[in-house]
């Protein structure tokens, strides 16, 4: 079933903010807790995931129906690239070094950014090339 293109560019300003949030204060607890939103949405889908939730419950009654409808597949593709990435900030952040936790972080908050203010998801448009390269593996 096809997902309003709405909540995931909702989840992504959420994403951004706790993400900025996390490099200003450098809160490792505040990065476990976006891991755990991309985990949710990585594997129950975005409209599962706590971000998914909140719009769906608050967010979307309040607006008009939706224009546009999106596969749910690239954005669950793009919540488990926003987990490595968040993981591996994580560590990081946790046991060093410091720099990999901000670039890690960094990356994240560029990719959840461009969601939020373009509508353009980096990791929906991988999902594609992924895809493909998943087939040419099974063909070898």
């Amino acid at each position: 079933m096809d997902i309003d293109i709405r909540g995931p560019r909702f989840g992504a300003t959420l994403t951004a903010v706790v993400l900025a949030a996390v490099l200003i204060t450098g809160s490792a607890t505040l990065l476990g807790w976006q891991a755990l939103c991309f985990a949710a949405g990585a594997v129950l889908g975005v409209s599962r995931s706590p971000y998914g939730l909140l719009f769906r419950t608050v967010v979307r009654p309040r607006l008009g129906p939706p224009a546009e409808f999106e596969s749910p597949a690239p954005p669950r593709f793009a919540q488990a690239v926003g987990l490595v990435f968040s993981l591996v900030g994580l560590a990081g952040y946790l046991w060093g070094p410091t720099w990999l936790g901000l670039v890690a972080t960094g990356c994240a908050l560029a990719a959840a950014f461009l969601n939020a203010a373009f509508g353009y998801c980096l990791g929906c448009e991988l999902y594609p090339l992924f895809r493909r390269s998943v087939a040419v593996l099974r063909l070898t």
